[in-house]
């Protein structure tokens, strides 16, 4: 109907609206324009004002610091100087986890500490789009397997609380920026659990053991797939460790870990 409407009102008229269209766009770019000067937008980390649409400052995108080779072809833990691209870390040699490998955008630290506080407790969401484009380029060897993408979920009650689960919206741009399909209810975190901020390393596994299942009416999906399981820090693995564990028992084919942050031992700890 509105197609034939605009036919039957004549060129003058679709002008008319055309302009009006272009007025109205142009005010609301106007409107926008406004509020940043009134409001302007700060920088995530340190508040700062910036210009555009970044979401850190200069200053503070160059303290993220980003993951890259040379690294432990199975944990994906940083190298100082390059041992040859088989070359494993200490930690994956002592305690092999169940995944094949994990990769993180960038090592825990002042700048990826204060993104993920205030992504996770900060009420900001749309920090999920910088953040998985970071972690996009981070796993690009896991894409072309064409996995399915599963982010690590919250308790209900938490997730009350919180309002979203900040590993959902992580996966969900990473499908949007892959092309890949993301199940965010195939995994179950049916105990509540304590935060896993301040436990010791066992105390961790502790926490999580017997946590997690997976959904019997979806557990078709799994047989056989690669997973891509997405979590916003690993610290000791213990969380990503236990859901790959139930994924496997599920029938998955191999799983991946993919993080905005990793904690590298030594350095800061999540607070």
């Amino acid at each position: 109907m509105g197609n034939i409407a605009l036919m039957e009102s004549g060129e003058g008229e679709v002008k008319d609206i055309g302009l009006i269209t272009l007025l109205g766009r142009g005010l609301t770019g106007l409107g926008r324009t406004v509020l940043d000067q009134l409001y302007p937008p700060g920088c995530a980390a340190c508040a700062a004002p910036l210009t555009g649409s970044d979401v850190l400052c200069p200053a503070c995108f160059g303290d993220l610091r980003q993951i890259s080779a040379p690294f432990c072809p199975v944990l994906g833990i940083p190298f100082e100087t390059d041992l040859g691209s088989e070359t494993r870390s200490a930690e994956a040699l002592a305690d092999p986890p169940p995944f094949a490998r994990a990769r993180a955008a960038v090592r825990y630290g002042t700048v990826a500490g204060t993104l993920v506080s205030r992504f996770k407790y900060g009420d900001r969401p749309e920090l999920a789009r910088f953040c998985a484009g970071l972690m996009a380029r981070a796993g690009r060897e896991f894409w072309d397997a064409g996995p399915l993408i599963v982010p690590v979920p919250l308790h209900a009650s938490r997730l009350r609380l919180r309002r979203y689960n900040q590993s959902m919206l992580l996966a969900r741009e990473l499908g949007r920026l892959t092309g890949l399909g993301v199940d965010p209810h195939l995994v179950i975190r049916h105990k509540r659990t304590r935060q896993q901020v301040g436990l010791s390393g066992d105390g961790r596994l502790r926490n999580v053991q017997g946590a997690f299942s997976v959904h019997n009416l979806f557990m078709e999906r799994l047989q056989g797939r690669p997973v891509v399981l997405v979590d916003d820090v690993y610290t000791t693995g213990a969380t990503v460790k236990a859901v790959t564990r139930v994924l496997r028992r599920a029938g998955a084919g191999e799983v991946n870990v993919l993080t905005f942050a990793r904690v590298v031992i030594g350095e800061e700890l999540p607070i």
